[in-house]
């Protein structure tokens, strides 16, 4: 029989995965020109930063996921005959 997953550890990854879109989705905080950063106005920079960061909050959730759920074991060889009738 397979453990149950550590919930604890798979809600930080839900968090991590959330970040993100609670970040883009809250226009306000973003819809400025100034500061701007090498003539590129905040809202455009921001942006192209969230791709970067976007990409690691998914990886680390993945990771954390790994983390999280047990290995899965293939089923014994036997049991697997018994099913297919040999």
């Amino acid at each position: 029989m397979v453990s149950p997953a550590n919930k604890a550890l798979l809600t930080v990854a839900g968090v991590l995965l959330a970040i993100p879109i609670v970040a883009l989705l809250w226009v306000d905080s973003y819809a400025k020109v100034e500061p701007t950063l090498a003539g590129f106005p905040f809202f455009i920079w921001y942006q192209l930063l969230w791709v970067f960061l976007c990409a690691a909050c998914t990886w680390a959730a993945y990771r954390i996921v790994i983390i999280a759920r047990p290995p899965r074991r293939p089923p014994a060889s036997d049991a697997w005959d018994r099913k297919a009738g040999r």
